[in-house]
């Protein structure tokens, strides 16, 4: 099983940016699709954005047009650029992947982000 760990989390003024990592203790691209996970107080979990193994990528709408996965393979390193924050963005953010083959999901710890308006 993958072990994940975030980091990149903090609190940013409304419009700002923030970059989130998310490091992997073993191959992260193989036979995986690997996603951020968000979860607000009160609210379910809810993703936010995946990539694929071939590289194509999908985000919830809500985030469109201001957040990027970007997929590192030499580093094993998933990254999520988010820009023009809002107060409704402010999560905890979960890295998470799932293997094709295996049927298995690996989670991080997760990192706090918290947008103030």
């Amino acid at each position: 099983q993958v072990q994940l760990a975030e980091s990149g989390g903090g609190l940013v003024q409304a419009g700002g940016s923030l970059r989130l990592s998310c490091a992997a203790s073993g191959s992260m691209f193989s036979n995986n699709v690997m996603g951020w996970y968000r979860q607000a107080p009160g609210k379910q979990r809810e993703l936010v954005a995946a990539i694929y193994s071939g590289g194509s990528t999908n985000y919830v709408d809500s985030v469109k047009g201001r957040f990027t996965i970007i997929g590192d393979k030499a580093k094993n390193v998933v990254y999520l650029q988010m820009n023009s924050l809002k107060p409704e963005d402010t999560a905890v953010y979960y890295c998470n992947t799932y293997n094709v083959v295996t049927h298995q999901y690996s989670w991080g710890q997760g990192t706090q982000v918290t947008v103030s308006s």
